[in-house]
């Protein structure tokens, strides 16, 4: 049979396939029709191999069969190892492939607190406008009693680390949920934690104290602003799962990227409770030692970069075979249009 006519013939059966494995990526593939897939798939496989060696075909098949492999193991896990490999293989590989959203995420952020941060050192009512007439005036209060971070010692430790904990986790799933209105929404959360930031630095600034601000405040604030730029970066993929859909249905696109962007947000809990933590218990002691203060912040901004951009890369070097482009049917389609 010739390749073109085994295309023909086979491409409804292995494009079934491919939404099978869509739902096994949310673990509601059904096991035994996996089992079924696999060994349609392996001997579709060994034609292939046998008559079309060289073929875009073999490749497409063999990704496919190693997907559904990949399928079958996951289902045959026990819970505890279910737990362990989300954290180890399952959300590094999400980070992996979302490395342009975090990006767009950190660069989007940065751009908007410079912007608040330069425009509070030069416009006086701008500090106001943004944080609020009762929280300037508080802060400007602790600055002139000779302690300007006061504010972190004004609630007793666990209301206040409860308080922060639950605000940042609903913060973030603002912005992760926000995005279905096509990223407009995750960048208008952005926008204004970055110009509240940025108005806060600059308050600091025009009084002098900006240098004893920073470490204080990046006690808790490395890992805090970093989850709020990931569940951004959540957010930007769900919008472009309605954007840019590739060959997928907007739909399926949307789904995978939703549990895609539902695992980051369950993935940043952790990092919000021990930011608001640190909050809660450690930023108070302003009297530490900057190096103590920067032990703290080194030792947060190592964790953030080695598991959110390093590791990330190493697990997905080592499993090359688990990694499909996102939005993207592989296959299927590329080869009909080539043949």
């Amino acid at each position: 049979m010739r390749e073109p006519a085994f295309l023909r013939q086979n491409r409804e059966k292995w494009q079934e396939y491919e939404r099978l494995l869509l739902e096994s990526d949310g673990n509601q593939a059904d096991p035994d029709r996996l089992a079924t897939l696999y060994i349609q798939l392996t001997d579709d496989l060994a034609y292939a191999r046998t008559f079309y060696p060289k073929s875009q075909t073999v490749r497409y098949l063999n990704s496919l069969a190693a997907r559904t492999h990949l399928a079958l193991y996951n289902n045959q896990q026990t819970e505890g190892n279910r737990f362990l490999t989300f954290w180890t293989t399952e959300l590094p590989l999400i980070f992996a492939t979302s490395t342009r959203q975090l990006w767009t995420s950190f660069g989007f952020f940065s751009f908007i607190f410079l912007i608040g941060l330069f425009t509070a050192i030069d416009q006086s009512g701008f500090v106001n406008a943004v944080l609020g007439d009762g929280y300037v005036d508080m802060t400007i209060r602790n600055i002139e009693n000779g302690d300007p971070m006061g504010v972190y010692k004004d609630s007793p430790s666990f209301p206040m680390f409860l308080e922060i904990a639950v605000n940042n986790i609903k913060v973030s799933f603002i912005a992760f949920a926000a995005g279905i209105l096509l990223t407009a929404g995750t960048f208008y959360v952005l926008f204004n934690n970055g110009l509240m930031l940025g108005a806060f630095f600059g308050l600091f600034y025009q009084y002098g104290d900006l240098k004893e601000a920073l470490p204080v405040i990046y006690i808790h604030g490395t890992l805090e602003l970093s989850a709020i730029v990931i569940a951004g970066a959540a957010g930007v993929k769900l919008g472009n799962s309605v954007l840019f859909p590739g060959t997928m249905s907007r739909m399926d696109s949307l789904k995978k990227q939703a549990r895609e962007g539902m695992k980051i947000i369950i993935g940043l809990i952790p990092v919000f409770l021990m930011a608001a933590w640190l909050e809660g218990y450690v930023t108070r002691l302003t009297e530490w030692s900057l190096l103590a203060k920067a032990i703290v912040i080194l030792l947060s901004l190592g964790f953030v970069i080695w598991y959110y951009l390093l590791y990330p890369q190493e697990v997905k070097r080592r499993n090359p075979h688990l990694i499909s482009s996102p939005g993207r049917r592989t296959g299927v389609f590329t080869l009909n249009k080539s043949l």
